[in-house]
C-alpha cells in the first residue's frame, strides 16, 4: 500500500506528464495526431467528396501517431495517441473507399 501515500506529481508537470517533467515533443505529436484523426474521421464519414482530405489526413495522422508511440513517455500520452491513431486509420480507410489518395487525378 505504499502507492497510496505517494504524492501526486502530475499537477506540476502538465496535463499529459505523469512523471512531473515536461515533454513538449510528445505533447505536440499527441495534439497533431488527435487533430488529424478528428479531421480524417469526420471528413471520411460525412463528406464523401472530400476523400483526398480524409485519406491524406489519415495517412499523416497514422505516421505521426506511430512516431509518437515510439517516443512517448507516459501512459496518458499513449492513450491519447491510440485514440488519434484509431480515428486516423478509420478516416484513412474511409477515404480510400471513397476514392483514394489520388482519386480523380490519375485516370
Amino acid at each position: 500500500m505504499a502507492q497510496t501515500m505517494r504524492p501526486n506529481t502530475a499537477a506540476g508537470g502538465g496535463l499529459f506528464a505523469t512523471d512531473g517533467k515536461p515533454h513538449p515533443l510528445q505533447d505536440t505529436l499527441l495534439a497533431v495526431t488527435l487533430v488529424l484523426g478528428v479531421v480524417a474521421f469526420i471528413t471520411g464519414l460525412l463528406f464523401h467528396s472530400l476523400h483526398l482530405l480524409s485519406s491524406w489526413a489519415g495517412l499523416v495522422g497514422i505516421l505521426t501517431g506511430a512516431y509518437g508511440q515510439w517516443v512517448s513517455v507516459t501512459t496518458r500520452q499513449r492513450f491519447g495517441l491510440i485514440l488519434g491513431l484509431g480515428a486516423s486509420a478509420v478516416g484513412f480507410y474511409l477515404g480510400l473507399a471513397h476514392g483514394g489518395l489520388f482519386g480523380g487525378f490519375f485516370s
